[in-house]
């Protein structure tokens, strides 16, 4: 035993000959920081002065809380609200005065629709208020699948998911596809719904001009050349192009044609947002892929809401099925929010019912936008902002005073004075400080098949007379 452990002694002595220098003198190092440490007094904080009792009491009189939130002046626009009583139909009763509404999204004329409201209180007796549970924990009703059914059905693709919010549809769908790392193209106009949804997905943000397609292809092509330098990269980059059907900000179409050309060409996936042209645009009312004879297969994910012309809550996407089951795993409105109330999901499937038996509704919308759109021109003072095929336009100040509060409140006096009038409008509004790009303050216009001549002739006119002595 004792030959065994001087013979390790010895391979010990002989391996630290034939050792590197280099290695030696960093065990030397460590073995001395280690001494050190060893033998190092202990460190002893200093002893802290102990304030007298007056000294504090000074202290926290002289403290001041910075505030919670900015604050707001109490004549901010957005803390007075005029006060709606009963439905928001054709007439609406605003501060106790009965108006002809031109600010609610009602486009069909739905809202107040006796079949519609029917349906729903039909159902409300069958299931009661609302769902107490997502869709994945006894939230699924049997009228949700009804409707999920039934708008692929009218959207003639293979699958439909509905969301309880409109606003967190594309909100939630964006993320659910787009990841760190991914690159997404989205025109400028992008209404804050997709900006959260990019926002939430953390992918790499690529803003073009608007409906600018010269300049997207500038910015596909750099991407290209980009991909080429890396290409092991690229292979598992995916490439987004996130658009409006008809956008919330601007009144106008996206070229989808050009696009969907460009997803061919560029290999990239299309995301198209039509919650202001569902049941506007196209013959049918299928929005901006029937408007231009787009096969629909061409996009790979559509979203709406039905907030608008459905005239119910909530919001939906259709696309394939593989697609949007993805949704169900990972969409997180979809996944954590309570789930559509079964009378709201009724009122929608209603809607639909009245849509396919009546599609002269979308031919009456359209001429009604037109002859809005037309009669609105030429306003002293206003620019129209919009094509005619819109019913939502908006009507900006020719000329900016530079303040955007100071226009604020030229286009409030506005509104004030047509409602005066009993012609209701309304100020497009945004978070200022959260709008990638901040329009410009505007009047919104809404225009509705309930609308008669009368009515559209007696709003010009309050619009123009309000612009003459208020504008000018």
């Amino acid at each position: 035993m004792a030959s065994g452990q001087q013979w390790v002694l010895v391979e010990m002595v002989q391996a630290f000959y034939e050792a590197p220098a280099y290695h030696l003198i960093l065990e030397g190092i460590l073995i001395l920081w280690i001494i050190r440490l060893l033998f190092s007094k202990t460190y002893k904080l200093q002893e802290t002065y102990k304030l007298t009792e007056k000294e504090k009491e000074d202290l926290i009189e002289e403290w001041q809380p910075e505030p919670l939130v900015p604050l707001v002046s109490k004549d901010h626009p957005s803390l007075s609200y005029d006060i709606v009583t009963g439905p928001p139909s054709h007439k609406i009763i605003i501060n106790g005065k009965e108006c002809i509404n031109f600010a609610s999204f009602n486009f069909l004329g739905l809202l107040d629709n006796e079949r519609v409201k029917q349906k729903a209180l039909a159902s409300l007796k069958k299931y009661g208020v609302g769902t107490c549970g997502p869709r994945g924990f006894y939230g699924t009703f049997d009228v949700h699948l009804e409707l999920e059914s039934r708008l692929a059905k009218f959207m003639k693709t293979e699958e439909a998911i509905i969301y309880s919010y409109g606003f967190a549809t594309i909100a939630s769908a964006i993320p659910a596809y787009a990841k760190r790392g991914d690159i997404v193209f989205v025109d400028e106009a992008a209404c804050f719904s997709i900006q959260k949804g990019l926002q939430a997905s953390r992918s790499v943000i690529k803003y073009f001009k608007h409906n600018n397609m010269e300049d997207l292809e500038r910015q596909l092509d750099e991407q290209q050349l980009e991909d080429q330098k890396n290409p092991r990269k690229a292979k598992v980059t995916r490439r987004f192009i996130v658009v409006e059907g008809l956008y919330m900000n601007t009144a106008d179409i996206c070229p989808l044609p050009e696009l969907v050309r460009m997803k061919y060409k560029y290999k990239v996936r299309i995301f198209l947002e039509e919650s202001l042209s569902f049941g506007v645009l196209g013959e049918h009312g299928r929005g901006v892929t029937e408007h231009f004879g787009v096969n629909i297969d061409d996009i790979d994910l559509i979203s709406a809401n039905l907030e608008n012309a459905v005239a119910s809550i909530g919001g939906f996407c259709v696309g394939r099925s593989f697609v949007i089951d993805h949704q169900r795993l990972s969409g997180q409105g979809y996944c954590f929010s309570a789930s559509l109330p079964p009378m709201l999901a009724a009122a929608a499937i209603e809607a639909l019912d009245i849509m396919e038996e009546d599609p002269d509704i979308f031919t009456i919308l359209r001429e009604k936008c037109k002859s809005v759109y037309n009669a609105l021109q030429g306003t002293r003072g206003l620019k129209l902002v919009g094509v005619p095929l819109s019913p939502a336009l908006h009507l900006q100040l020719e000329r900016s005073s530079g303040s955007r509060d100071t226009d604020l409140r030229t286009l409030r006096r506005v509104v004030d004075y047509c409602l005066e009038r009993e012609v209701a409008l309304t100020i497009a509004r945004y978070l200022d400080k959260e709008e990638r790009f901040l329009p410009p303050p505007s009047i919104r216009v809404v225009v509705t098949i309930e609308q008669t001549e009368e009515d559209i002739k007696k709003a010009v006119s309050c619009i123009k007379e309000a612009a003459l002595n208020v504008v000018s």
